[in-house]
């Protein structure tokens, strides 16, 4: 079942707002990379888990990414979607130190190996979004 709004917009509109919201032009260019390949898969991208999941009401962006970033960690085997709703967590106000207990937490119902794989995306993108000179963790 969708939730269309009061406005009548549309799944597809729906979510690429929603997308460009979270992940600004991070999800429009994996739609742009699927033109050749499969060009209705990034329709569906942007229809189902944007247009009728996020847009949802009942959870916040912020509480959706914390769920998606511990699903992706729990599977172990996901990490650039993993790296790409890390930099969206952070886009909607987690903070790196959440971010690491997130995953640190999924090593209880995940796995070491898990964590620890998502630990390392974790640091990625916390490198490259946040340069090492100025990174209070690299303290530690």
């Amino acid at each position: 079942m969708t939730h269309p709004s009061s406005d009548g917009e549309s799944r597809l509109a729906r979510g690429k707002r929603a997308l460009a919201e979270i992940d600004g032009e991070a999800g429009h260019a994996v739609a742009a990379a699927l033109a050749d390949i499969a060009p209705d898969f990034a329709t569906y991208l942007f229809e189902f888990p944007f247009g009728d999941i996020y847009s949802r009401p009942g959870l916040d962006l912020r509480a959706r990414e914390i769920a998606t970033i511990a699903a992706l960690t729990a599977m172990g085997n996901a990490a650039p979607q993993l790296r790409v709703h890390i930099e969206a967590g952070l886009n909607v106000g987690l903070t790196r130190e959440e971010i690491t207990e997130i995953i640190m937490q999924m090593a209880v119902y995940a796995g070491f190996p898990a964590a620890l794989n998502g630990l390392f995306a974790a640091k990625e993108v916390f490198g490259r979004r946040f340069p090492p000179a100025h990174d209070a963790l690299s303290a530690r």
